[in-house]
């Protein structure tokens, strides 16, 4: 845990900043639908603590995959996330939000549809629980194909029926890797994968995702991670 001076250097950091919005990640081993014990607490423990950062640092919220129940039956598992993310959020009071990030699919993870989605955040009923929509993951978990105006406007019209688009707390906008409905969780810089430019322009259009903060979590065309390069293609999208 950042002790209290580092975090009061970095609130004044911030505050001087164009920052507008921080989301913290958890840590991929986190798994709330596994059948072992051990690593369900280990998964509990480093969840908490990492949304007790996002709660110290002020963050909006700490975002999160819900992991994959394997050979469980889907209710089983489902049970299991919900208790899990119950006492995840009963051990860190505060407004944070803990944010549910859909998954591509694969290897029985939890989490890849908006119905496992809202089962999830009605089960654990809490007004803490956000979601967070990677563009990636909805295209290699065959939710979304081609990105045009009519798909995405059938996909949030679900999303909003079901869920609320106000629930909607910041995507992650990535273009894909691998194709359609692969499962295969891998991200490409913006235009240069199966989602292509025009996905994302089309996507850019849809006023009503204005409100959440769009990150990047794209490779950066010299491979060190998200970079300016990305950040601009996403900007003239909207000019």
């Amino acid at each position: 845990m950042p002790p209290a001076q580092e975090i009061q250097k970095y609130k004044e950091a911030l505050d001087k900043s164009t920052v507008k919005a921080v989301f913290l990640h958890a840590p991929y081993l986190v798994n709330l639908a596994t059948s072992d014990a051990a690593q369900m607490a280990k998964s509990i423990h480093a969840l908490s603590a990492h949304f007790q950062i996002a709660e110290n640092i002020g963050a909006q919220g700490l975002i999160f995959h819900i992991g994959s129940g394997k050979e469980l039956p889907k209710e089983q598992a489902f049970e299991k996330v919900m208790k899990a993310m119950k006492k995840v959020l009963d051990d860190v009071p505060g407004s944070s939000y803990l944010i549910i990030e859909n998954s591509a699919g694969g290897g029985q993870k939890i989490g890849s549809n908006i119905d496992d989605i809202k089962a999830i955040m009605d089960a654990v009923g809490s007004r803490r629980v956000k979601a967070c929509i990677d563009t990636a993951h909805a295209f290699e978990a065959g939710i979304i194909e081609h990105y045009s105006p009519e798909e995405i406007k059938d996909f949030f019209d679900e999303w909003d029926t079901k869920i609320g688009i106000e629930h909607l707390a910041a995507f992650h906008v990535n273009d894909s890797k691998t194709a359609f409905n692969s499962h295969h969780d891998r991200h490409e810089n913006i235009g240069q994968g199966f989602i292509g430019l025009k996905g994302f322009e089309n996507l850019a259009r849809e006023k009503r995702l204005y409100h959440a903060p769009w990150l990047l979590e794209v490779p950066g065309f010299d491979n060190f991670g998200p970079d300016k390069k990305n950040v601009d293609i996403l900007k003239k999208l909207f000019l």
